[in-house]
């Protein structure tokens, strides 16, 4: 063999070494025996905050009326509305700008169980109390509405229970948010001293506005 065509061969050994040492090189080696891999996954979730809300309850659902209080022309019965709460869990950034809620009251005419003749719903009338206004002085009891039996205390107020009449209120909601408030009221039912007797009922609602 001549020495060119030695020198060749030996060129091409040494260029064939060099491709299968890079191919070895470029195999990946494995950190786990088995071939797998773990990757850990967390997630941070913040508790859902709930709007706050104005609502109103009742501490009960019925009240009975009792005689006290009757004179020779007029009877008297009387009572006392459960005790009713306005509850605001609302920050004052979610009450609406000037806003204002008023608790409403009215009463429907007094149907005889018997089919006595029924009793006007003016009959009735209320002096509502503040038991729990908190500390801002922003919330007040509506004024005393007497019935139509009486004379007005006040102007035009001897209408009875008839319409949407003043139970509690607040001029600022904003003000008073994130409160619980408290109220009730004397409830009278004046009748004319004729009145046919039996059982009699009637429903107050009571209706929170803002």
């Amino acid at each position: 063999m001549s020495t060119s065509n030695r020198r060749r061969l030996f060129a091409a050994a040494a260029a064939g070494a060099m491709v299968a040492g890079s191919v070895a090189v470029a195999s990946p080696a494995s950190a786990d025996p088995d071939g797998n891999g773990d990757v850990s996954v967390t997630v941070d979730i913040e508790e859902i905050r709930e709007p706050g809300v104005l609502a109103l309850s009742v501490a009960a659902d019925s009240v009975a009326l009792s005689e006290d209080g009757s004179a020779l022309l007029v009877r008297q019965f009387v009572g006392t509305l459960p005790t009713v709460t306005v509850t605001d869990t609302r920050t004052a950034d979610e009450v609406p700008a000037g806003a204002a809620w008023a608790v409403l009251g009215s009463a429907s005419d007094f149907v005889g169980a018997a089919g006595q003749e029924p009793i006007d719903a003016g009959h009735l009338g209320w002096r509502p109390r503040l038991l729990d206004g908190g500390d801002t002085g922003l919330v007040a009891e509506g004024e005393e509405v007497v019935t139509v039996l009486d004379e007005p205390t006040q102007p035009g107020n001897n209408v009875g229970l008839v319409d949407q009449e003043l139970l509690v209120s607040t001029f600022d909601s904003g003000a008073v948010a994130g409160g619980e408030y408290t109220v009730d009221a004397e409830l009278f039912l004046r009748t004319p001293a004729d009145v046919a007797a039996g059982e009699y009922a009637s429903t107050l609602t009571l209706s929170l506005f803002e």
